[in-house]
């Protein structure tokens, strides 16, 4: 930087001004040593140890009006940066998802994140908002009346279906494990119909779940996921979602489920995830694909005490990014919930 130009400025009488001028001289040193010292500290903002934010404020009524997007830190110009690796003692790997993010339950701290805020097709990561509101708004002992033929929509528009047939009879609880183990698509449908009485009334439900949840980045147009112009999410909206279903008992426990048996004759219903079976720790969620979304996915794993829950989108391979991912938060961070684990 250019180094002020300094004036001294004699006028009689200059006994008189003598002592004033030194003082000025060394009040004008200071500022500039000062102003170098902040200057170079902002230059090295690689080097510094921003703190850990949470994401419990978009999750409280008081706060999520106003709450702005967290991330690290902002450059000298205010351009927001992604978070990189807070308590890390290495640099996170190289993945091929286009956005991610790692938080930490169960505080919400936001240990990793890329591209953060972009907006996204989210592919079947859909259905997590769409279990979320039918768990609120029905009981899993519902029987629900099918309409929807499932054979004929995987026909139609060759998505993934449970194999619902109209004229059946099902329970809430087994429609939402054929919406999250299978990734029914006809499911969603079943759920959209009886929960909100029409498929559009029940995809506004999962919009105003959204909006009081503080999500900026979200807005769904189908409860299932196929891409439509206006279904997009974020990493770190998704990674919200994704939390809250962790924190909902029931379906919880139904992605860590590894098949399941309606009541109905037909088959068994496998989760989809192979994380489930393959990642030491891995408590499920959910991963979709579609050919707007490429490979997208919510995972949730608890390992050395910890539960970390992993976002990646608009990726080649999730099933090597999301390892890559949680292998280095669990190796190279320390834990960011400290005594409110409880683990």
């Amino acid at each position: 930087m250019n180094k002020p130009t300094i004036r001294l400025d004699y006028r009689y009488p200059p006994r008189r001004n003598r002592p004033k001028r030194g003082r000025w001289l060394l009040v004008l040193f200071l500022v500039v040593l000062i102003s170098m010292v902040s200057l170079g500290l902002s230059r090295t903002r690689g080097n510094s140890r921003p703190t850990v934010e949470s994401i419990d404020c978009l999750t409280s009524a008081s706060c999520a009006p106003t709450a702005t997007p967290l991330l690290a830190y902002t450059d000298q110009d205010g351009t927001p940066q992604d978070w990189t690796a807070v308590l890390s003692m290495a640099p996170p790997p190289e993945i091929a998802g286009r956005v991610a993010a790692v938080i930490e339950e169960p505080c919400g701290a936001l240990l990793y994140g890329l591209n953060l805020h972009e907006r996204l097709a989210p592919a079947s990561l859909t259905k997590i908002a769409t279990a979320l509101v039918a768990a609120e708004r029905a009981m899993p002992s519902a029987m629900v009346d099918i309409r929807v033929d499932g054979a004929e929509l995987a026909t139609l528009t060759d998505s993934t279906v449970m194999g619902l047939k109209p004229g059946q009879r099902l329970s809430m609880r087994d429609l939402l494990y054929g919406l999250l183990l299978p990734s029914g698509n006809d499911a969603a449908l079943a759920i959209a119909e009886y929960v909100g009485g029409t498929v559009p009334a029940f995809t506004e439900l999962m919009n105003d779940k959204a909006k009081r949840m503080g999500l900026r980045n979200t807005h769904f147009t189908n409860p299932h996921g196929l891409d439509e112009p206006g279904l997009y999410t974020s990493a770190f909206d998704i990674a919200i979602l994704g939390r809250e279903l962790l924190r909902t008992p029931e379906l919880a426990a139904t992605v860590t489920t590894r098949s399941y048996q309606p009541a109905w004759a037909g088959p068994i219903l496998w989760n989809d995830n192979p994380l489930l079976y393959s990642y030491p720790g891995a408590q499920g969620v959910k991963i979709g694909y579609t050919d707007e979304a490429q490979q997208t996915i919510v995972a949730a794993v608890e390992r050395q005490g910890r539960q970390l829950i992993a976002v990646v989108l608009k990726s080649t391979n999730i099933f090597q990014d999301t390892p890559l991912l949680l292998d280095w938060a669990f190796a190279q961070t320390e834990s960011a919930c400290g005594a409110q684990s409880g683990r």
